[in-house]
């Protein structure tokens, strides 16, 4: 079963707030690969702490109202790192607590990856790599028609950065202008087939970004302070009618907070039982009470 907990008060600038979220959230990572018998837990638990930042306080969202025309945009490129985000959802609000517990079940809205036709406050579909960038360039080119121009902030992992039409958007975002459009790569190090650096080394990333035309951010992707920062920068440029894109590049562990499986690439996906769920959840609470 799933640990569900009420959220309590906080602000996106309260990191003490921050932090008990992250942790709850790790703590949801394993449940739900305990509760599907599998999970992409590594990367999931990378990109952990960007969500947090994002959805607790930065986005401009409401799940009373989660169509609103000007809500800011959220595309989780990376799909299979969903189990991250539901209990950020359910603890919103956009669903209850106990859909969590049917993670991936028969007539479950949440599936593996997510499906905007049945989750409440997911824009996009993703799951096959590769084409959460350009589906974030349409809905940025949509605000600026509506003149809304609200926030598109889009997920990818450093391993989905192999996918050519990730390239293809990048050098058309920045011929744009799309000021408002904002990509975070979560660069933990793996993917399913081993390390980035020995699969496709596509280092250095930040200097491919500059090259298409992106304003480039770098940060520790586990430090609140850092993450925070930086998107106020993003907000700083991004209204200038010649702004060109921004990308942060927060360099990750997969599987953070799991001292006993960070960095492995065999841990991109599995489940934890016995003591190694027991320990797990000893290893998150030591990491975030540190």
């Amino acid at each position: 079963m799933v640990e569900l907990q009420h959220n309590r008060a906080g602000t996106a600038n309260d990191l003490s707030f921050l932090g008990d979220r992250a942790a709850w959230v790790r703590r949801c990572v394993v449940d739900l690969a305990a509760v599907a018998g599998s999970g992409h837990i590594g990367p999931s638990l990378s990109c952990t702490d960007i969500l947090v930042s994002l959805y607790y306080g930065y986005m401009n969202i409401d799940p009373k109202n989660p169509g609103k025309i000007d809500r800011d945009r959220f595309i989780l490129s990376k799909g299979h790192a969903c189990s991250a985000l539901y209990p950020i959802l359910a603890d919103l609000g956009y669903f209850a607590y106990d859909v969590l517990n049917d993670f991936t079940q028969l007539h479950s809205i949440l599936g593996d990856h997510p499906n905007m036709l049945k989750v409440p406050g997911i824009d996009f579909s993703s799951g096959s790599l590769g084409h959460g960038l350009a589906i974030g360039i349409g809905m940025a080119e949509a605000g600026r028609f509506r003149k809304t121009n609200e926030r598109v902030v889009v997920m990818l992992g450093d391993g989905e950065l192999n996918e050519g039409q990730i390239w293809e958007a990048a050098g058309y975002a920045s011929a744009r202008n799309l000021g408002s459009l904002l990509a975070i790569v979560d660069k933990n190090h793996v993917q399913v087939d081993g390390n980035t650096k020995d699969v496709l080394n596509f280092e250095p990333i930040d200097k491919k970004f500059r090259a298409f035309g992106w304003h480039v951010e770098e940060v520790n992707g586990h430090e609140f302070t850092e993450l925070l920062a930086a998107l106020g920068r993003f907000d700083a440029r991004r209204t200038s009618t010649d702004a060109s894109p921004t990308v942060i590049i927060a360099d990750t562990v997969s599987g953070k907070g799991i001292p006993f499986i960070e960095g492995m690439a065999e841990w991109h996906i599995g489940f934890l039982a016995g003591t190694d769920y027991e320990r797990a959840i000893e290893g998150i609470n030591l990491v975030h009470k540190g």
